[in-house]
């Protein structure tokens, strides 16, 4: 399993944190920065990590930014990519199991150290439930393919 990862300059420390974790655990990552918290504009990063998962480069995504919003706005404008803000743990098992989310994004400014790896973990886990939750993703999908 490969994971595609960025931020921008707000999530920079979680982002090094996050990334040495899982190469920890010998999960391998491309990190598409930044790399420095320089200010950069978030877009370009998230365009990187949710073409990285369309085109089946990475399992899953992870981005990183302050309150997670701009990360997520930008993620799911890329065709197939279903981005979920996760704050916590139990956001991150239903953004998998219900919405079989493909990018976690990360709301840097508001989550500790130890809470993160709980929800990366979480995430990675989580298996997607299919059934009812299918119908409406297919929803979506029809949708995102007539525009």
């Amino acid at each position: 399993m490969l994971i595609a990862i960025a931020t921008d300059h707000r999530g920079i420390k979680l982002k090094e944190k996050i990334v040495a974790n899982l190469k920890s655990k010998l999960i391998p990552v491309i990190d598409f920065g930044t790399f420095t918290e320089d200010p950069v504009d978030y877009p370009g990063f998230a365009f990187k990590v949710a073409e990285c998962v369309t085109r089946k480069k990475a399992r899953f995504g992870i981005l990183l930014c302050h309150t997670g919003n701009g990360m997520a706005i930008a993620a799911n404008k890329v065709p197939g990519i279903r981005a979920a803000i996760c704050p916590n743990p139990v956001f991150a098992d239903f953004a998998r199991r219900h919405n079989d989310a493909n990018v976690l994004v990360i709301p840097a400014g508001f989550v500790k150290i130890p809470v993160v790896m709980r929800i990366v973990r979480v995430f990675i886990k989580a298996q997607f439930e299919a059934g009812r939750h299918q119908r409406r993703l297919k929803q979506i999908t029809r949708y995102e393919k007539s525009r």
